[in-house]
């Protein structure tokens, strides 16, 4: 079994709690308009490391010492793609006693993809917009599996943590915000909602890749709204 991962991040710190290895899988089915990765989209691309779990869980002990508060995340584009492999790298992550989480769009609800969640400690669960019509334009796919996915996580009580990226001008909208806080308010499972402001670090790769960036012109998201929006959700869950 081998798993195409495109690039590692050894100390980080914005991935789930503490400092974290962090594995970012090659491979994603969605096109967000606001991607900041799209090197990791197709699957069949050249990736910096083909790697068997065993191998991978070797490259993560070498960082035992720094990560033992942390622990490892899987990351993407989405690694429910390659689940096999992310479910045996967590597996033998347990084995060595690593917090293990999982940071997914939730958009494949397959028994094959939700065996991952076996080995999961914890889910990063993406949700894009709570405006359905909004959601295919924004992601190129229906939202459905997304949410059912939440559901999954509630009944299997697995500690999910809802990560929310706010564009100016699309997502930055208080009507579909305050759906988001009543939403997910209503599940055990769900600890905190993070906000992630929209930012333009990633548009350099589009014009490597000769692509064109769909959010051309669209300022960042300012500091100021983003604690306006944190202040907003915090009624319903924790926000950060």
């Amino acid at each position: 079994m081998i798993g195409h991962i495109h690039s590692f991040e050894s100390f980080g710190t914005v991935d789930g709690p503490g400092v974290r290895f962090v594995a970012f899988m090659q491979g994603c089915p969605l096109r967000c308009q606001f991607c900041h990765n799209p090197d990791t989209w197709n699957p069949k691309d050249d990736c910096q490391y083909e790697l068997s779990p065993e191998q991978l869980r070797d490259e993560v002990v070498r960082y035992r010492s720094f990560i033992k508060n942390g622990g490892v995340t899987v990351s993407g584009g989405e690694p429910l793609l390659q689940a096999e492999f992310v479910a045996e790298f967590f597996r033998l992550c347990h084995e060595e006693g690593f917090h293990t989480a999982l940071d997914t769009s939730g958009v494949l609800c397959t028994e094959r993809a939700l065996s991952v969640l076996k080995y999961t400690d914890l889910v990063l669960l993406d949700i894009k917009t709570m405006d359905k019509k909004l959601y295919p334009r924004l992601t190129g796919v229906q939202q459905a599996n997304n949410l059912a996915f939440l559901d999954i996580l509630e009944e299997r009580g697995i500690k999910t943590w809802i990560r929310h990226v706010v564009v100016p001008g699309l997502t930055d909208n208080n009507e579909w915000l305050i759906r988001l806080g009543e939403h997910v308010a209503k599940y055990n499972c769900v600890e905190k909602i993070e906000i992630l402001p929209y930012h333009t670090l990633g548009e350099y790769k589009y014009e490597k890749l000769g692509m064109s960036y769909p959010l051309k012109g669209v300022e960042p998201l300012t500091a100021e709204r983003a604690r306006e929006i944190r202040e907003m959700l915090s009624k319903y869950k924790a926000c950060q």
